[in-house]
């Protein structure tokens, strides 16, 4: 997209009914705008309308800081809608929640600093200091939060300061083995994207890909969520699976198993950036 371009970008979901596509494009169409993007999914077993719509504001006859209070006015009384508005040339900020394991995190900060995603990173927070020099290494703020059941509740304080004082939009869980709070989870809702393995609820604890192996799988998977107050249970954003054999060791699982949760994480941020995801009830509609 041209640097000059800037484009207003609508999801919304509704009760189905007849004329609710026509009536938002005409709305664009007649105020001057140009569509770029369009697509739309009824569910017809709960008849429920789903929609994005992206369109050039290049020529719109209406102020930008208008066009959500025209639109509540004008249609989503009207057809009962619930809708966000987005604006192409405002880059969401998104801050980074580490712990020890580093792929998923240099995966994100290599893509970030080749200009694949378009979102600023204020900082990085972690509950230990090990991949601080990894923040260094690109220039981002590395903040140690050492988070523990004694001081839980102060030093998340502490994160929530940060986040407010940087205007933080969303939350990357890279592999970060801290439980979120519920109050954290209130203030982003469906704004804290997770990843873990697939290998839930089968099989659990602290090594996953070894209790796998030993049960001879033969499919890997990753799943990237939002996060909910029911752990590991939010709408699911991305997933994907490799294929392993009898031939591949526990090293082997654990290294196709790291590098498809770094892929299927930063799928999953993207398509957030990108404003695809609409999340309806606990269910996600991923827009192509």
């Amino acid at each position: 997209m041209d640097n000059k371009q800037k484009n207003a970008i609508l999801l919304l979901h509704c009760p189905d009914t007849q004329g609710i596509l026509a009536a938002v494009t005409d709305f664009i169409n007649v105020n001057k705008g140009n569509i770029v993007y369009l697509d739309q999914y009824v569910d017809y077993v709960n008849n429920v309308f789903f929609m994005r719509v992206e369109w050039d504001l290049n020529q719109f006859l209406i102020p930008s800081d208008k066009i959500e209070e025209y639109f509540q006015t004008l249609f989503a009384a009207k057809y009962q809608m619930e809708f966000s508005l987005y604006f192409s040339d405002i880059r969401p900020k998104m801050a980074l929640f580490v712990s020890k394991m580093s792929h998923c995190l240099f995966d994100i900060l290599a893509r970030y600093t080749a200009g694949e995603m378009n979102v600023d990173i204020p900082f990085i927070i972690s509950n230990h200091p090990d991949l601080k020099w990894v923040g260094d290494k690109f220039g981002i703020p590395f903040h140690v939060i050492p988070l523990n059941k004694d001081n839980r509740a102060e030093l998340e304080k502490e994160e929530m300061k940060l986040l407010k004082e940087a205007n933080i939009d969303f939350i990357v869980l890279a592999r970060y083995m801290q439980i979120i709070s519920p109050e954290m989870i209130q203030t982003f809702p469906n704004n804290i994207i997770n990843i873990h393995h697939s290998f839930l609820p089968a099989f659990v604890g602290a090594k996953p890909y070894h209790a796998a192996y030993e049960r001879g799988v033969k499919i890997i998977g990753a799943t990237s969520h939002y996060v909910t107050s029911e752990l590991d249970a939010g709408p699911i954003i991305e997933q994907d699976v490799v294929r392993v054999t009898h031939k591949d060791t526990v090293n082997s699982f654990v290294a196709k198993g790291r590098d498809l949760e770094k892929i299927v994480l930063s799928r999953a941020i993207e398509k957030h950036i990108e404003r695809k995801v609409l999340v309806y009830k606990n269910k996600t509609i991923i827009f192509s």
